[in-house]
This record gives structure tokens, C-alpha cells and sequence, in this order.
């Protein structure tokens, strides 16, 4: 399928102001995390992942900082992390469970593991640089889903470990914001619970 280039903006460049778009609001009204073990191929070739990387990095980021980055991680490079962190896995609370979460990290076609890497600023509190490694996360996800691809945002403990951490080449002071894993589900997901608004909003005029 052919789609329509993405506009290209030089530094400076006005860029367009949103415009309504039912189409939009559909699919935020739908959106839904994949069980990460059910993806499947196909994933998104390499300029696909290319236009998810460029869309997703449109994210609020106070100060210009770019406070994070990413890692493309293909089958084969997460076959050889989930056999080095099997080993690992007999430290977890949860041995077996742990283990069985590695399956999670090798199913889908591809993988993007966003980390957070916070820039030193006098100006930008370390927790706004985290949260925009956040934005980035969900951005990711809804630019895979407007090409098609279902996405599942996941951490899972070798996300926190520290050896796990040595193992995804990880730097001090960096952490793991995410795995955003790619590909198509064969059945759609099932709609999870949702928060009551009335109990999570407070109107003040």
C-alpha cells in the first residue's frame, strides 16, 4: 500500500494547526493494547518503523532536550537477550513467572525499547524528562496503530533489574521507559475496564 509522504518542516517552518478529525477520535476512542504474545507477522518494514520513529518523536519535551532514544530491537537480537536473561530470572521473586514473561519480549515482529535518558538542566526537572521518554512511548503506539499495527506498551521486571539492565545496554542514569512490541493480531483485543470519569475529574470555575 502507497501511502502520502509525511510533510518534511525546516526549522522556523509554520506548521499546520490541528484540524477536527473524526477519524482521530475513532481511534482514540478504540485504542487498546495487544497482548504482546499475540503478535504476529506481518510487522512494519524498515521504512515503517522509520515513519513510527519520526511521528513518535513529535512528543511535548520541555526544553528541546530529546531526553531519550531508541533501540530497534529485530528477532534475532531478542532471542540472544532472552537467553542472557534467563539466567537472571532464578533471582525474581517469581522465578517461573519471570521466565514465562521472556516470551513476551521474542513474539512480536519487532521491537522498539525506549529509553529514558535525562539531560542535565538547570531548567527541566529530571521527572518532566521522564515523562516526555512517556509521551514518546504512547506516541509510538498510536503512530504503529495508524499504519495498521497493533502495539503493546510493556516494561516487565528485567525492565528494573540492574544485571538485566547491563544485559539491554542500559547506562547509568538512563532507565527503561518501554517496549513498544509491533505486529498484527489475528483476533482483537477485548475491552478492559475503564476509569469512571466522575471519579477521577474535578470541574473548578
Amino acid at each position: 500500500m502507497t501511502r502520502p509522504a509525511l510533510p518534511i518542516f525546516a526549522l522556523g517552518d509554520p506548521v499546520p494547526p490541528a484540524t477536527a478529525s473524526d477519524e482521530m477520535r475513532l481511534r482514540l476512542a478504540t485504542r487498546r493494547s495487544a497482548p504482546a504474545q499475540a503478535l504476529t507477522d506481518p510487522g512494519p518494514s524498515k521504512a515503517e518503523i522509520e515513519e513510527i520513529l519520526t511521528l513518535g518523536a513529535r512528543t511535548p519535551d520541555h526544553g528541546k532536550l530529546f531526553p531519550w532514544r531508541f533501540v530497534v530491537l529485530g528477532r534475532q537480537t531478542r532471542a540472544a537477550l532472552a537467553e542472557a536473561l534467563t539466567p537472571l530470572a532464578a533471582f525474581q521473586p517469581q522465578p517461573d513467572q519471570a521466565r514465562a514473561v521472556l516470551g513476551k519480549l521474542i513474539a512480536a515482529p519487532v521491537t522498539l525499547m525506549v529509553v529514558s535518558a535525562p539531560v542535565p538542566s538547570a531548567k527541566v526537572p529530571e521527572w518532566e524528562q521522564q515523562m516526555s521518554a512517556g509521551a514518546v512511548c504512547m506516541n509510538l503506539e498510536h503512530a504503529a496503530n495508524a499504519l495498521g499495527y497493533a502495539a503493546s506498551w510493556i516494561t516487565d521486571w528485567y525492565s528494573y533489574d540492574p544485571q538485566a539492565l547491563d544485559v539491554l545496554d542500559v547506562g547509568g542514569g538512563e532507565r527503561v521507559a518501554g517496549f513498544i512490541h509491533i505486529g498484527t493480531l489475528t483476533e482483537p483485543p477485548l475491552e478492559r475496564p475503564r476509569p469512571d470519569l466522575a471519579d477521577k475529574v474535578i470541574w473548578r470555575t
